[in-house]
């Protein structure tokens, strides 16, 4: 009985002792001085559903002619442009941004659609994408005209996707092929070269917290770059994971690791080390394949792009071309609203001036070669997206990570186990580089993601069933911050 009791007693004791908090190392956060872009267009969200209830009601032939009217109008003024080298101050892509915002609802609202919404969609942004080469991107109009043009048209194209049915439904969009002669493979339909880079987004919470906590929201959480084999022509992935750090995929593990969407990018073949180096692209994935090979690269939770002795996931594409004079991200991203700062910091992130997945689009010295998705995942991503917005909004006044305090002797724990596990090439419970009480933090993020993203989807389908149409990202923002109020 007494050896029971002692036993007892030394478990209480560890456990009391595990209990004491560990004092907080202060790290200078680097912030930026920016303000994060606002749409401030509310007012415009309601006209267009209000429009696209008044489309629905339309007869068919009448509604097919006001479209076919103002798409001749929208292909008219592109054509005019097309060629020319515009500015962002030139009028026209303000224009481009109002026609098809117009015509978005009544699109949405057809029983047979084509593929003009599309095929302007895509001529819009590649001609974007050509102009903003000569813009200063470090300018704010530069990077807001970029933004609302390739987020917000891709947001509106989605918008009409969604209220697609199947057969109308284009998983696959190829935008353009910039010409490369490296080694080249064919994923989900698009032809991927070795060098290119593949912005995606993950299914986990935290992926939709690293698409929207930025002063740009995104669609995109995560970078791979490619590496195809010049003998075996097979692709493989080099990114960087939370679990496990940098690290090589086959084609099949990347796609098994649960994908909402993608998106190829290619460096531009007019660029001064491209045309000295067609090659350099493989030459830049081969270099960070060996070196992941040869040496273990932790993951970077302070999101540091300076220091490569461990890598975040936009880390790993800007390392391999940096040493081939390339570069990425012309602009820095930066995260300036204190709520995300606060909340990103728990995850232990030091660096608010750094690179983000989502920027990677407007970088001029990619091309868009193309885009997959599908509609089952295309709506969980804008569902995820608006429970994180409203997470964000309470972010923002205020509210707090937290975790319960008798869980962090246990957490400890967990994690001595998963540092045993990590010594030994495994991973652990906890992935390397996070502590406990992060670890704990990250649980409270998840529970509440999750709760509010429960309420919301009652809230979506009640609204489809009520209405007959999915509701539209502005609606599930409205329901997932009246979830959070519960």
């Amino acid at each position: 009985m007494k050896k029971i009791l002692r036993i007892v007693l030394i478990l209480v004791g560890l456990y009391l002792l595990l209990l004491i908090p560990l004092p907080q190392s202060e790290h200078e956060l680097q912030k930026p001085s920016q303000t994060p872009f606002v749409w401030g267009q509310d007012t415009l969200w309601e006209s267009l559903e209000t429009n696209f209830m008044s489309a629905k009601a339309m007869p068919s032939v009448t509604l097919d002619s006001i479209v076919q009217h103002l798409t001749f109008e929208a292909d008219s003024i592109l054509a005019i442009y097309e060629d020319k080298k515009l500015l962002p101050e030139d009028d026209y892509y303000g224009l481009v941004e109002h026609k098809f915002f117009q015509l978005a609802p009544l699109i949405a609202a057809q029983e047979n659609k084509t593929n003009w919404y599309i095929n302007f969609y895509n001529r819009v942004r590649k001609k974007l994408k050509l102009d903003s080469r000569f813009w200063d991107m470090t300018n704010a109009h530069s990077r807001n005209t970029s933004y609302r043009i390739l987020y917000g048209m891709r947001a509106t194209v989605e918008e009409i996707l969604l209220q697609s049915n199947e057969d109308q439904f284009v998983s696959t969009m190829i935008v353009s092929d910039e010409p490369s002669i490296t080694p080249h493979a064919d994923i989900l339909g698009i032809k991927v070269h070795s060098g290119d880079l593949l912005v995606s987004r993950g299914g986990a919470e935290v992926s939709a917290f690293i698409s929207r906590g930025n002063d740009y929201p995104g669609n995109f959480s995560h970078v791979a770059l490619v590496h195809i084999d010049s003998k075996t022509n097979k692709p493989y992935f080099i990114e960087a994971h939370i679990e496990k750090g940098v690290a090589i995929a086959t084609l099949d593990e990347y796609l098994s690791d649960k994908k909402l969407r993608f998106m190829v990018m290619r460096p531009r073949a007019d660029l001064a080390q491209m045309m000295a180096n067609p090659m350099l692209p493989h030459e830049a994935s081969l270099f960070i394949s060996e070196e992941s090979k040869t040496r273990h690269i932790p993951y970077d939770f302070k999101m540091d792009y300076y220091d490569a002795s461990a890598m975040f996931c936009s880390e790993v594409g800007s390392y391999a071309y940096k040493k081939f004079g390339i570069d990425l991200w012309e602009f820095e991203s930066t995260i300036s609203s204190n709520g995300i700062i606060d909340w990103l910091n728990n995850f232990g992130v030091e660096n608010f001036v750094t690179q983000m997945p989502s920027d990677l689009e407007y970088d001029p010295m990619l091309s868009v070669v193309g885009e997959w998705r599908n509609k089952d995942v295309l709506f969980q991503d804008h569902l995820d997206n608006a429970v994180m917005d409203a997470l964000i909004s309470r972010s923002n006044k205020g509210e707090k990570l937290d975790y319960t305090i008798w869980m962090l002797p246990v957490a400890r724990v967990v994690k001595g186990y998963s540092f045993f596990l990590n010594t030994i090439g495994k991973e652990g419970i906890i992935p390397e580089g996070m502590g406990a009480v992060t670890a704990l933090k990250n649980t409270d993020f998840v529970a509440r993601f999750n709760k509010c993203k429960l309420i919301t989807v009652t809230k979506t389908k009640a609204f489809e069933k009520e209405n007959n149409y999915l509701p539209p990202y502005w609606q599930m923002v409205r329901m997932a911050e009246s979830s959070m109020l519960k």
